[in-house]
């Protein structure tokens, strides 16, 4: 007996395929639903609404102090109209020679410039050889500088005072400076971000060229930092400009950061001129509302852009 075995042919082997878009399948289906959720409701508006007034009702209300008297501080409901003492308090502020505001103003403008440029270099520097460089104890000073990291300021406080006497630096400006030239929150930020943005094989192509470990850093590593540096500069410059606490406890009233004025700006002990202090809060907030006008566009960019290249 003879058996005869047919093979099939190929059209009957596998169904007919249909057209590329009459099967939708899981993942158009998923990408449907994320765009769903991206849709802004008026609910989502409403909250950015009341979350934009929120925040920026305490910054209106202080500039409508310092535009008249300090019974406008303690007003109940608050006044939401700026009154018409606005050069006039401000010129009483420039003139208080207690608070020194205008020196306190070019201080905190140094200093803050000085740290941020510093930690951004500095920090960039160090992320870069913990992310990339082999050595003995790499392990060890990443430990190290994570552990900086969960010690409050505060306990550094009395030991820095010492230092700062030591050195006779109190009173000083570089007493606010040279404590604050690297950060531990700069040094893991940094070595994170090399990590992710900058490939091994980059760094083995510059050594076959022959770049040293230095020329590496500022021709290969540094441009990939742009999107960091310009974030971590930013966050520096308003925590220096901001610092109360050790401007306070190292310096004077001859020779104040802009904060420091601030707290001067007390014409007794047993009352507070709250339109004066008002107005140099104004004006201290003034240069930060600046930097974010003109360089929050590219901020918001250069993080945007670091995200999509990790």
């Amino acid at each position: 007996m003879t058996t005869t075995t047919t093979t099939p042919s190929a059209s009957a082997a596998s169904p007919r395929r249909g057209p590329a878009h009459a099967d939708p399948g899981p993942k158009r289906r998923r990408r449907g639903r994320v765009g769903e959720m991206r849709d802004a409701t008026p609910l989502t508006y409403i909250a950015l609404i009341i979350t934009v007034l929120t925040s920026f009702f305490p910054l209106w209300w202080m500039f409508v102090v310092a535009t008249k008297d300090s019974a406008a501080a303690s007003e109940r409901p608050p006044s939401f109209l700026p009154g018409g003492n606005f050069l006039l308090n401000m010129e009483r502020l420039f003139a208080n020679t207690t608070a020194n505001f205008t020196l306190g103003l070019m201080n905190s403008l140094i200093a803050s410039t000085i740290v941020a440029v510093s930690v951004v270099f500095f920090c960039s520097l160090a992320g870069f050889a913990l992310a990339k460089l082999r050595f003995a104890g790499r392990t060890f000073f990443t430990l190290a500088v994570v552990v900086t990291m969960a010690v409050p300021v505060q306990v550094g406080v009395i030991p820095l005072l010492i230092l700062m006497d030591w050195l006779g630096w109190r009173g000083e400006l570089q007493a606010v400076i040279v404590p604050f030239l690297v950060s531990g929150f700069g040094v893991f930020m940094m070595r994170q971000y090399v990590q992710q943005t900058v490939p091994d094989e980059l760094l083995e192509a510059a050594r076959i060229d022959g770049c040293s470990s230095f020329r590496i850093y500022w021709n290969v590593v540094l441009p990939a930092l742009r999107p960091a540096m310009v974030v971590l500069g930013l966050l520096t410059f308003m925590n220096t400009w901001n610092e109360f606490i050790w401007a306070l406890a190292v310096l004077t009233p001859d020779n104040p950061t802009v904060q420091f004025s601030i707290n001067q700006l007390n014409e007794s002990a047993y009352s507070r001129d709250f339109a004066l202090m008002f107005m140099g809060s104004t004006f201290a907030t003034l240069p930060l509302l600046i930097i974010f006008v003109v360089l929050g566009r590219q901020l918001v960019g250069r993080i945007m852009e670091g995200a999509i290249k990790a």
